[in-house]
């Protein structure tokens, strides 16, 4: 009498028993799927929890919007151009030097008034140095001139430098910092000095 023959059925389910102390290849790309869709979620769920905290860190930024003094007004002679420094307000802990931002500041003869213009050129950005002696401010990188009121002389710049709001405060000279002054900023509107934005 030949051996007994289990039924294919039986076969089949006993050959896809897991081995011994071990985990079946079902369980094992059971688990490997679940893990890679927790990451995935982990990985989708970063940009709105980052979308749904851009409220405060929007008020942050705005209160550390201040005004920044750069020192004394008896430091800055009338009729002069001096460069000043301020720290940043937005800068972090790791920022070091590059939290430094540098402006030119101008006081006007015969009196407390001040302009205070952002060191970079309006063309692409590299910083602009004061010529005394030809009462301009050239850029570097493309030739731009400005005149010593800030205006553009000539070359490649599309208008003026960029102005910081001024006021002074106890003797000091303060700027509205925390922010580029740029097209954008409210100080910088068409219509403040009676020219487009672009003139």
């Amino acid at each position: 009498m030949e051996g007994k023959r289990l039924p294919m059925h039986q076969e089949v389910r006993e050959s896809h028993q897991p081995p011994p102390g071990g985990m079946s290849r079902r369980g094992l790309l059971l688990t490997l799927g679940m893990a890679l869709n927790a990451l995935a979620g982990v990985l989708l769920a970063v940009p709105i929890v980052g979308y749904l905290g851009s409220a405060a860190r929007k008020k942050q930024m705005l209160n550390a919007i201040a005004w920044i003094p750069l020192g004394e007004v008896s430091g800055f002679p009338e009729g002069e151009t001096r460069l000043a420094t301020f720290r940043n307000p937005l800068t972090r802990p790791w920022d070091g030097d590059t939290g430094n931002v540098t402006c030119w500041v101008r006081r006007l003869p015969g009196g407390e008034e001040f302009q205070v213009f952002a060191a970079n050129c309006t063309h692409l950005g590299c910083p602009v140095r004061w010529f005394p002696e030809s009462e301009l401010f050239m850029c570097p990188c493309h030739g731009g001139a400005y005149y010593a009121d800030g205006e553009r002389a000539s070359g490649p710049p599309p208008r003026g430098l960029f102005k910081y709001q001024t006021r002074l405060e106890n003797g000091q000279l303060e700027i509205r910092g925390g922010m580029m002054p740029t097209l954008g900023h409210q100080n910088v509107r068409a219509g403040t000095d009676g020219r487009p934005p672009c003139a």
